[in-house]
């Protein structure tokens, strides 16, 4: 696929470049228009073929892939979920963390940048608070 991918694009890249001089005379007479839209369909119809030629068989493989890890992936977002939404409640900016860390003892752990801006740690008055 190295190869044929930039043959490819060069392939479409001289498709792309406009015409001048006589073929662009030629291009503007009457009724030739349908002649050139159906020639750039059938360009863009016959590119878009060779990509899905070229990526049918790692579709395949990724469709095996899934096929196989299906059931635990399924079994993972059940036990997981409501964990992971909660975090994903919690962290409002992804960004400000680094990525997560295995420890040794298994423990995961998401740090904070250490650029990261403050958080806000204003605790609320507690006058404001309605007591149940």
């Amino acid at each position: 696929m190295k190869r044929t991918f930039p043959l490819l694009f060069a392939a479409w890249a001289t498709a792309a470049v406009p015409v001048s001089g006589p073929a662009l005379a030629q291009a503007t007479e009457p009724g030739s228009e349908e002649d050139g839209l159906s020639l750039m369909e059938r360009g863009a119809e016959l590119f878009f073929r060779g990509v899905i030629d070229e990526m049918q068989p790692a579709l395949r493989e990724l469709r095996a892939l899934a096929e196989d890890l299906g059931p635990e992936l399924r079994d993972f977002v059940s036990a997981m979920g409501p964990a992971l939404r909660d975090l994903l409640e919690e962290v409002e900016d992804w960004s400000a963390y680094e990525a997560p860390e295995i420890l040794d003892n298994g423990d995961i752990i998401i740090r904070r940048k250490p650029d990261a801006p403050p958080l806000d740690t204003t605790e609320p008055d507690p006058q404001d608070s309605i007591e149940l």
